[in-house]
C-alpha cells in the first residue's frame, strides 16, 4: 500500500507564491505565473477555474485572463470536462520539452529578419557585429536543441523510468 502524504494547504500557497515569484521576475505576469504553478503543483495537472480561482483567491475572471495566456505560449491546454460545460485547465505532458521547442521555433524564424538588419546595418558596425553575434547564436541554439532534447530524455528515464513518472522505479540499464 502506498502511503500518500498529507499536504499542509498554507505551505503549497507559499511554495505557489514563491516559485511563481521566479516566473515573475524573469517577465511573466504574476497572474499566468501562479495558475501556471498551481497547476504544476496538482497532483492530476489539472483543475478546473472555480478550482484555480478558490486555490489562488482571485476572481474566475482573473483566472481566465491568466488561462488565455498560458494556453497561447503553450504551457496549458484547456480541454472540456466530459459530460459538462466546465473546462479543464491541464499542464501539458512534457512541458519543457514544449516550451523550449516553441521557443526554439520563434527563434528560427527571426534569422531572416537577422540577416536584413545586418544587411542594413553593415556587418563591420558596432550594431551589425552585435545582430551578427544574434543571429549567430540563435543558429547555434537550434543546432544544439535536439541533442540536447534526447540527452534530457536519456537523463530523466535514467531517474524516473520510462514512463516519466517518479512512482515508477528505474528500470535498469
Amino acid at each position: 500500500m502506498t502511503q500518500v502524504d498529507e499536504r499542509d494547504d498554507q505551505a503549497v500557497l507559499r511554495f505557489i507564491e514563491r516559485f511563481s515569484s521566479v516566473f515573475t521576475e524573469s517577465g511573466m505576469a504574476r497572474m499566468p505565473a501562479r495558475v501556471f504553478v498551481a497547476l504544476l503543483a496538482a497532483d492530476s495537472g489539472e483543475m478546473t477555474s472555480a478550482e484555480l480561482a478558490d486555490l489562488l483567491r482571485v476572481s474566475p475572471a482573473a483566472i481566465s485572463g491568466a488561462v488565455r495566456y498560458l494556453t497561447q505560449v503553450g504551457l496549458v491546454s484547456r480541454e472540456r470536462e466530459t459530460g459538462t460545460r466546465r473546462d479543464i485547465y491541464r499542464v501539458l505532458d512534457d512541458l519543457w520539452y514544449e516550451a523550449l521547442f516553441r521557443r526554439d521555433e520563434m527563434l528560427r524564424r527571426m534569422t531572416g529578419p537577422l540577416r536584413e538588419g545586418i544587411s542594413a546595418l553593415g556587418a563591420g558596425t558596432p550594431a551589425g557585429r552585435r545582430i551578427s553575434e544574434t543571429l549567430m547564436f540563435f543558429e547555434f541554439f537550434h543546432a544544439e536543441l535536439p541533442n540536447m532534447l534526447r540527452h534530457w530524455r536519456t537523463y530523466r528515464d535514467e531517474r524516473l523510468g520510462a514512463s516519466g513518472s517518479p512512482d515508477r522505479p528505474t528500470e535498469p540499464s
